[in-house]
């Protein structure tokens, strides 16, 4: 739509796996995902309450926040359906999503959209309007993306929402499929390679026509399959249709059941590093899911204070691990809404990440070379020979699963950071709590290596190591 064009659209830098404007300038998705019947959008529907919508954007990006992932349409219930019957777009719908692009480029808010919620749709398959019963193309949840009529019903939704939605820039990237099973191919991983093809040029085509250009594509996969399905890693990971990667970060040990704030932190830069094993070199990946599914579904909520602790750590390990931004979480809680300390979290993060040159950023991991003064500290980095991004964390001092937090006496730590060309460098020291800068340091390094003294971390800091003037 094109009074929404003036928002710049989002590319991959040319030399780096991170993202620019159109214009050149470094963008991080930074936010979370969001739901169209949950209580911050709630007010779209049949237009109830616009301004609470427009107040709450607003303050989203007070916060920092620049993303939100989010699905047409989610369909827990029989309310919010785009299309009733197949091929038909409700009015209504369509105009809720009008205004949200609306809202959204007022507040330079940007959206990770996936054409359906496949949670319900598949929870609540025979309720749907692409099920057979309702004259829909769809029989059986197996042949989701092999059958031909439900291919054709998925791609023309797509070409909807591209040519009404498309010329915004609004849109960052299309999400072509929430969490690509194999079941949805009937196990067959060429089923689900020549779908991705299929979508991808469809949609890529529609977009060019109407726009000359392109918006940037990915797919999601919910994480534990990767490894009981090895051919997923090509389709997520490597598919050259794709222009960068995303993953949902569900560990049953850690992240879906967390016992502690660091082990899912630990976890995450993990599973980063991981991703980051099997990507192009200038595949850009982020963690689009994750939260404490388990415990949730258990019907359990954490404690918020741990909760805020656990989200905190969480987005400094994905971010210092080699992972753009700091992952989008799904609230998990009740009612779906982020806590005022994530939101404070993600603020800190966005001051933290103007401090570094993205565009130029190589994601080296560097951690089994890094030197610590004391074992007392744990420690995530990455890096390549010009800048560094450091996360370090004292385990015992973080917020309990009860709710208490740990205050204990400053420690000195030493760091000794490899892999740097000699020369001068600034290093950033960041409270990741109060989300400010507390200290600059004037460093030399020597040998390609660079030593950094703190005389007193607390708990936890994130530290930019960039070239000095």
């Amino acid at each position: 739509m094109s009074e929404h064009a003036f928002l710049p659209w989002i590319r991959v830098a040319p030399t780096a796996p991170y993202f620019l404007t159109e214009e050149g300038q470094p963008w991080t998705p930074i936010g979370q995902n969001d739901a169209i019947t949950w209580p911050d959008l709630a007010g779209l529907f049949q237009r109830r309450n616009l301004a609470a919508v427009e107040g709450h954007f607003a303050w989203l990006a007070a916060h920092g926040v620049t993303c939100l992932r989010l699905m047409l349409e989610y369909c827990q219930t029989e309310h919010r359906y785009l299309e009733r019957p197949v091929g038909r777009f409700q009015p209504h719908m369509v105009q809720l999503w009008d205004d949200l692009f609306a809202l959204c480029a007022k507040a330079g808010l940007r959206v990770l959209l996936t054409p359906f919620d496949t949670y319900w749709m598949g929870r609540r398959w025979r309720h749907h309007p692409y099920h057979q019963a309702h004259g829909g193309p769809g029989t059986s949840r197996t042949q989701w993306l092999r059958c031909p009529r439900m291919r054709a019903a998925i791609k023309n939704r797509l070409t909807f929402a591209a040519e009404r939605w498309g010329g915004s820039g609004v849109l960052f990237a299309w999400d072509l499929w929430n969490e690509l099973p194999p079941a949805r191919a009937t196990h067959h991983a060429a089923g689900l390679a020549d779908f991705m093809h299929d979508v991808s040029q469809h949609l890529r085509a529609v977009e060019t026509r109407c726009f000359g250009r392109a918006h940037l594509q990915t797919v999601s996969v919910f994480g534990p399959l990767l490894a009981a399905h090895p051919g997923l890693d090509d389709l997520v990971f490597r598919h050259p249709d794709l222009d960068f990667a995303t993953s949902h970060f569900y560990d049953a040990a850690t992240i879906s059941r967390p016992k502690n704030a660091l082990d899912p932190a630990l976890q995450t830069a993990a599973l980063v590093h991981q991703a980051l094993a099997q990507l192009p070199a200038n595949r850009p990946f982020l963690d689009s899911e994750h939260g404490p599914l388990d415990t949730f579904k258990s019907g359990r909520q954490l404690p918020e204070a741990f909760d805020d602790e656990y989200f905190r750590c969480m987005q400094w390990a994905h971010l210092a691990a080699g992972g753009v931004g700091g992952g989008l979480r799904w609230p998990y809680r009740s009612p779906h809404v982020l806590t005022q300390g994530m939101r404070a979290a993600q603020r800190s993060l966005a001051g933290f990440v103007n401090l570094l040159n993205w565009a130029q950023f190589q994601r080296g991991t560097v951690p089994p070379a890094v030197q610590l003064s004391t074992t007392a500290v744990q420690c995530i980095a990455s890096g390549d020979a010009h800048q560094a991004v450091v996360w370090l964390v004292r385990p015992d001092a973080l917020t309990t699963r009860a709710g208490r937090p740990r205050p204990l006496e400053p420690l000195a730590v030493q760091l000794t950071l490899p892999g740097l060309a000699p020369g001068r460098y600034r290093v950033y020291v960041w409270d990741t709590k109060d989300g400010h800068l507390s200290s600059q340091l004037l460093l030399q390094a020597d040998q390609q290596h660079l030593v950094i003294r703190l005389p007193a971390l607390h708990a936890d800091v994130a530290l930019a190591v960039v070239p000095a003037p």
